[in-house]
């Protein structure tokens, strides 16, 4: 069994600060305390480092199956890991999709022989896969995910009477894309008559617009509240639609929860000159004042969550023409520490980033035992020290496409052990040859 004292931290958990030591036996943390001791423990002293629960990111894209050139479940997580990640839940826009039960499991196969970081997979909605949405296990499936503007395949539900059922259907988070694809699609033909397939990238947020957002989350939101199911809207990317989030209420009372990721909150449309595709996402990077408005809804808490959807392509893949360059960027290595580098711009708190990464997401899909430091909890622990200064290059990324939208970047902070269920599995630059990660499970 594991044995590890952990010295000296600064941990950082539910709205404190505190020096404090950390003793973890097996798969859990057994002790919070001053001053402790244990027999046959390691001893590792953080000398004053920060000692963060591990982040839990609720929307990633790992490619696996069916786009492994991209990424995979093995290369993927291992990239988290390093960046402080220790759990994550994967989207069902793979190939094949996952939209069956049996894709699922598929799915969660894998991971339990490849996963570096501890794992679960949304379901998959469609037009007509209500009866699998309705067999699905809420205490072993993070939760649906809905594409209400485009997507691959069969996964766009643009079927109002079957998206109001699913809604009916059941008590688990339904997770949910908004942009309105009839809007996109007027955009991006008026667009292609101007300037043909290689339209500029600067023109992205203008075709993928704050309208097309603005309508699809108010619809959604609007069913929602019809129907009393659970919404989470992933990505928002407009300051318009933070005004559709009022409940300022403790999370686990809230019905309608909304997330923001990295790179809304890190980038705007002043960069696309500098990062071109690299940063055509969907939903796009809006302006600096959306961005300053996300930050705004973060820190008053309409906005709930910060994930990444880190969505890898090649960089051969990237450099296409704007029509067939793909959406989506590598961001699971880096998204913890672009969070710490806007604390010590001042822009927030040790504490509020916890909150966001760690314990809301835990909150918001019920998992179980995960996203805190307490006694009796998973130890997935991340220690970061504060005082290194180094540069995001292609010599030091883990993606397996071989690039980062960071490149260039220099961070203050830098992740320097990860601890999955107990195991020390990233210890300064060294990754255990040991898997140590679990499926997660949820209290519902």
């Amino acid at each position: 069994m594991d044995k590890f004292l952990l010295k000296n931290a600064l941990v950082v958990n539910e709205g404190q600060c505190v020096e404090t030591d950390v003793l973890i036996a097996g798969q859990f943390i057994q002790k919070i305390g001053r001053n402790l001791s244990a027999e046959n423990a390691e001893v590792i002293d953080l000398q004053g480092d920060l000692l963060l629960p591990g982040v839990i990111d609720d929307q990633v894209h790992f490619r696996e199956p069916g786009l492994t050139h991209k990424g995979n479940i093995a290369t993927e997580s291992r990239a988290a890991l390093a960046g402080g990640i220790t759990s994550f839940m994967e989207q069902p826009n793979t190939n094949p999709q996952t939209t069956t039960i049996a894709k699922l499991e598929e799915k969660f196969a894998v991971a339990a022989k490849t996963s570096f970081a501890n794992y679960s997979f949304l379901f998959g909605g469609t037009n007509d896969n209500l009866e699998e949405i309705k067999r699905l296990d809420p205490k072993s499936c993070s939760g649906i995910k809905l594409f209400l503007g485009s997507s691959t395949g069969n996964m766009l539900v643009d079927d109002a009477e079957v998206l109001e059922r699913i809604f009916q259907s059941t008590e688990m988070v339904i997770s949910t894309h908004c942009e309105d694809e009839e809007t996109i699609r007027l955009n991006l033909a008026n667009h292609i008559e101007r300037f043909g397939d290689d339209i500029p990238i600067k023109y992205h947020p203008i075709i993928r617009s704050e309208e097309a957002c603005y309508l699809s989350s108010s619809k959604a939101i609007a069913l929602a509240k019809k129907t009393g199911a659970r919404l989470h809207v992933f990505h928002l990317s407009t300051g318009k639609e933070t005004d559709l989030f009022t409940d300022q209420i403790p999370l686990k009372d809230k019905k309608i929860t909304a997330e923001v990721c990295i790179h809304h909150l890190w980038f705007s449309d002043q960069d696309y000159e500098e990062k071109g595709t690299l940063i055509k996402w969907n939903p796009a990077v809006k302006t600096a004042d959306d961005r300053d408005t996300l930050w705004e809804a973060l820190l008053d808490d309409r906005i709930d969550v910060v994930a990444t959807d880190h969505a890898p392509h090649t960089l051969a893949e990237k450099q296409n023409p704007y029509t067939s360059a793909p959406s989506g960027g590598p961001l699971v290595q880096h998204a913890l520490l672009a969070m710490l580098q806007k604390q010590k711009e001042g822009k927030i708190t040790l504490e509020k980033i916890v909150e966001k990464m760690c314990h809301n997401p835990a909150i918001l899909f019920d998992v179980e035992k995960r996203g805190y430091i307490r006694e009796g909890y998973y130890a997935d622990l991340v220690q970061v020290n504060t005082q290194s200064n180094w540069k995001v290059a292609k010599e030091n990324l883990l993606y397996k496409c071989g690039w980062s939208p960071f490149e260039g970047t220099v961070f203050n902070t830098k992740v320097m052990r990860t601890f999955v269920n107990g195991h020390l599995a990233f210890d300064q630059g060294v990754f255990s040859k040991k898997l140590n990660a679990m499926r997660m499970t949820f209290n519902r």
